[in-house]
C-alpha cells in the first residue's frame, strides 16, 4: 500500500524533526525543506499528497509560495502553519487555497486530525469530480447506431490496454470525449488527465509546455516547472490535434515515448515518465508523411491502437436522440422551461449535413431554446437558424421563399465557398486551386460576401 507522502516547509530544525517524527510513526511518506528554494524544488520534482508550510521563512512567506503553485496550476492540499498568526493571514492563506490554518505549538494529536480531514477533503473532491467527468464523457458518445456502438466497444478494448492511442476524425466529432473516456475507463483513471492543444500553443513555448523548464532557461522562465509529461505522471497525456506539431518537436516527442524519459528545457537530469499518450487529429496524417510534414516513425509510435470517430452525417439515425438530449442541457444551463422539438422541426434537423459535426449540433440546439420564445420548437424555428444549404431538409435545397434571386444566389456562394474553406482548413490557395479560381478572385469574392478567412 503506498502512504501519502508529505513535505513539511520549515527554517526551525526542531519543528522539522518533530513534525515528520510524528508523521513517520503513523507511517507517511514524508520529506522536509528548510526554505522556499529547496520547497519549490521538490514540489517541482516530486507530486506530494499534502504540504505542511510555515508562514515565515528565511527567503519568502509562505503565502507567497502558496500562490506560486496555485499560479502554476498546482492544486496539492495545503495546512499553513504560523507561530505568529493573525485572522489576517489566516482569510489570506483560505483565500489562496490553503485547507486550514493551524498555531504553533502544534500537538500531535490536532496535526495528524488536521491531514486526516485535508486528505479525506481532497479525496472527496477528486472523486467528485472523475465522477462529474464520468458523467459527461459520453454525453456527445450518445448513440444506438452501429458505428457508434462498435466506437464504444473500440474505446473500451483501448481503456483495458496501456498503447498509445491515436484518435481521428473530423473536427466536432468528440475526439477529446474520446480519449477521456479511454483514461475513465483504464486502470488510470485514478491518475491525472493532462492535456495539450499542439495547434494552440506558438512552437517556441510548445517544449515547454511539455517537458517543463529549469529557472533561468530562457528569457521569463524565472521559476522551475513541470510540464504535461510529468503532471500526468501515472495518468494519460491527450495530445490534441498533434497533426499541427512542429517539426522540431516531433522529434523530441518520438525520443520521450521511445525511451520513457525526458530533460526540461535547460535541465541536464533525466526525468522518468510513466504516461499514456492519446493523440487526436482530424488530419489526414498519412498524406502529411508524403509531404513530408509528420514524421513516420512518431505515427508509428502514436498509432498502436487506432480509433476513428464516425462524423454525424454517417449516423443520422442518432440526431434525434443527440438533438432531445442537448435540448435538457441547454434549457437547464440557459435557465429556460422545458422546451420540445416539433415533428417538422426534427425532420429538418435530420435533414441537415452539419459539417462541424455533433459540436454544431449542440450549439444550434442552444441557439433555439435561446431564440425560441414559446415551449415548442417548431419547423419555422429550426428553418431560420439553419445555414441555408440544410435548410431544405431534404426538400428545399437553396431556394427561399420571398428572397430575391441576388440574395439567394450570394448565400449560396458564400456557403459553398465557407465550406471550401473549411475542408482546406483556411489555406486559400488550395481552397482557389480546388475551386477553378484565381487567389485574387477568390480574396474578392471573400470579401464582398464578408467571409472570414
Amino acid at each position: 500500500m503506498t502512504h501519502a507522502s508529505v513535505l513539511i516547509v520549515d527554517d526551525e530544525k526542531n519543528i522539522l524533526s518533530t513534525l515528520s517524527r510524528a508523521l513517520r510513526v503513523e507511517d507517511y511518506d514524508v520529506d522536509v525543506a528548510g526554505n522556499a528554494e529547496i520547497a519549490l524544488r521538490k514540489v517541482g520534482s516530486k507530486a506530494y499528497d499534502l504540504l505542511l508550510l510555515d508562514v515565515q521563512l528565511p527567503d519568502q512567506d509562505g503565502l507567497s509560495i502558496l500562490r506560486q503553485l496555485r499560479e502554476q496550476q498546482n492544486d496539492v492540499p495545503v495546512i499553513m502553519m504560523s507561530g505568529h498568526g493573525t485572522i489576517e493571514t489566516a482569510v489570506q492563506a483560505t483565500q489562496l487555497g490553503a485547507y486550514t490554518f493551524l498555531e504553533k505549538p502544534i500537538g500531535s494529536e490536532r496535526l495528524l486530525l488536521a491531514i486526516q480531514n485535508c486528505l479525506g477533503y481532497a479525496r472527496l473532491a477528486a472523486e467528485n469530480e472523475e465522477l462529474k467527468e464520468r458523467a459527461g464523457a459520453t454525453d456527445e458518445l450518445l448513440g444506438e447506431s452501429p458505428v457508434m456502438q462498435a466506437l464504444r466497444e473500440r474505446i473500451a478494448l483501448a481503456a483495458n490496454a496501456n498503447a498509445n492511442v491515436l484518435v481521428t476524425g473530423e473536427r466536432g466529432t468528440g475526439k477529446e470525449l474520446v480519449a477521456r473516456a479511454i483514461h475513465l475507463g483504464s486502470k488510470r483513471a485514478g491518475g491525472p488527465y493532462e492535456k495539450l492543444n499542439c495547434a494552440a500553443v506558438p512552437a517556441e513555448l510548445i517544449e515547454s509546455e511539455l517537458f517543463g523548464h529549469e529557472a533561468g532557461a530562457f528569457t521569463g522562465a524565472t521559476k522551475q516547472r513541470r510540464g504535461k509529461f510529468e503532471r500526468a505522471a501515472g495518468g494519460t497525456l491527450f495530445l490534441d490535434e498533434v497533426g499541427d506539431m512542429p517539426a522540431s518537436m516531433q522529434a523530441k516527442l518520438l525520443r520521450v515515448l521511445q525511451e520513457g524519459e525526458l530533460e526540461r528545457v535547460g535541465g541536464s537530469d533525466l526525468i522518468h515518465v510513466d504516461v499514456r499518450v492519446v493523440a487526436a487529429t482530424n488530419k489526414a496524417l498519412r498524406a502529411e508523411i508524403e509531404e513530408g510534414r509528420f514524421r513516420a516513425d512518431l505515427y508509428d509510435r502514436l498509432n498502436v491502437l487506432p480509433i476513428r470517430v464516425p462524423a454525424l452525417r454517417e449516423r443520422v439515425e442518432d440526431v434525434p436522440l443527440l438533438a432531445a438530449h442537448f435540448l435538457r442541457q441547454a434549457c437547464a444551463s440557459n435557465d429556460r422551461r422545458g422546451k420540445s422539438l416539433t415533428d417538422g422541426a426534427m425532420k429538418l434537423l435530420t435533414g441537415y449535413d452539419y459539417p462541424g459535426n455533433v459540436r454544431e449540433l449542440r450549439n444550434l440546439i442552444e441557439r433555439l431554446v435561446i431564440l425560441t420564445p414559446g415551449d415548442e420548437v417548431n419547423e419555422s424555428d429550426a428553418r431560420a437558424l439553419l445555414p441555408i444549404a440544410g435548410g431544405g431538409g431534404g426538400g428545399g435545397g437553396y431556394y427561399r421563399p420571398g428572397m430575391p434571386l441576388k440574395e439567394m444566389m450570394e448565400a449560396v456562394e458564400r456557403d459553398l465557398i465557407t465550406r471550401a474553406l473549411q475542408h482546406h482548413e483556411g489555406h486559400v490557395t488550395n481552397t482557389a486551386a480546388d475551386l477553378g479560381l484565381e487567389r485574387s478572385h477568390l480574396y474578392k469574392k471573400m470579401k464582398a460576401l464578408d467571409i472570414k478567412r
